[in-house]
């Protein structure tokens, strides 16, 4: 019934009256798309027709030149990813280096070459086999829990895992991981890759020690494993924080990206581009609403986050 709903709400906005008036509006902006796993790639697929029809695909050299100064070409989109899952080299990077569509996928660096889960996915299974954790007493599903483990300081959210482990049923969870080498076949099909931290903890949990740590340790694993310096960055769940902003100034970091269902301005702050969210089970009609600017508009005047 719910799924029904949201789909005749997309389908409304898509093709609302408003729709032209807020692509005018947005035409001089840029739309980031921030993708997670592609879990959907005949979906995706469609998304990327799209965006060849109605939007014109950059890359990140294009987005830095026009934060400085350089003109936007109207309607541009950057495509990025954030995690590093595996569906973005298995179905994301034929499709787009098949539509010559660039890209930028920002990984979590300790996780490369292994088989541990996003801390995230973790806790919704260890939840599900009978975890318990002092600071989840009240947390009645999987998602839920993660919700509010994000927003508890970091040292408390790892001590939150280690009980659940220490107490869930069943096997420990495991995820194949892209390999260091795989990032290669990312950039050689036009994807570029990016710091994501080097375990991904929201920033703004965390102490100051713990924030530097994140951010260089990653650098310096993605330096060496791509034989350059990553130039880029996505604030983990989007929580930007003055602290890490510091450390990527002093690292040269050229952008950094936010979470927050927004066109991005050129000239505003590139270390807080705005980003859409977005996923490859995203209706069609919801992300033609999207990248028009009417659905982040609706969702930001809601209170969304």
């Amino acid at each position: 019934m719910a799924g029904t709903v949201r789909r005749l709400i997309d389908a409304g906005l898509r093709r609302s009256p408003m729709q032209p008036y807020f692509a005018k509006r947005t035409a001089g902006l840029l739309a980031v798309l921030a993708y997670h796993d592609i879990d959907r790639p005949e979906n995706f697929a469609r998304h990327l027709d799209l965006l060849l029809r109605v939007m014109r695909p950059i890359g990140l050299d294009e987005v830095l030149a026009a934060w400085a100064g350089e003109p936007l070409p109207p309607r541009s989109v950057l495509v990025t990813f954030d995690d590093g899952y595996r569906s973005v080299l298995d179905h994301a990077a034929p499709m787009l280096a098949e539509r010559e569509i660039p890209a930028v996928a920002f990984v979590i660096a300790n996780l490369l070459g292994s088989e541990e889960p996003y801390w995230w996915v973790e806790i919704e299974h260890l939840v599900r086999c009978g975890g318990r954790s002092n600071k989840l007493q009240s947390i009645p599903t999987p998602h839920q829990a993660v919700l509010h483990l994000k927003r508890l300081p970091d040292d408390a959210r790892r001590e939150a895992i280690h009980e659940l482990r220490a107490t869930a049923s069943g096997q420990r969870l495991r995820q194949q991981q892209l390999k260091p080498g795989e990032l290669g076949q990312l950039e050689v099909a036009g994807v570029e890759i990016g710091n994501h931290t080097f375990s991904h903890p929201c920033l703004d949990t965390c102490d100051d020690a713990t924030v530097a740590a994140e951010i260089i340790e990653s650098h310096k694993r993605l330096t060496e494993t791509l034989g350059r310096e990553p130039r880029a960055f996505a604030y983990p769940n989007g929580n930007w924080d003055p602290r890490a902003e510091n450390q990527l100034s002093n690292l040269c970091y050229s952008a950094a990206f936010l979470f927050d269902h927004r066109h991005a301005r050129p000239g505003s702050h590139a270390l807080r581009i705005s980003r859409l969210r977005v996923n490859s089970t995203t209706s069609i009609d919801r992300f033609a609403a999207i990248l028009s600017g009417l659905h982040p508009a609706v969702h930001n005047a809601r209170g969304g986050r």
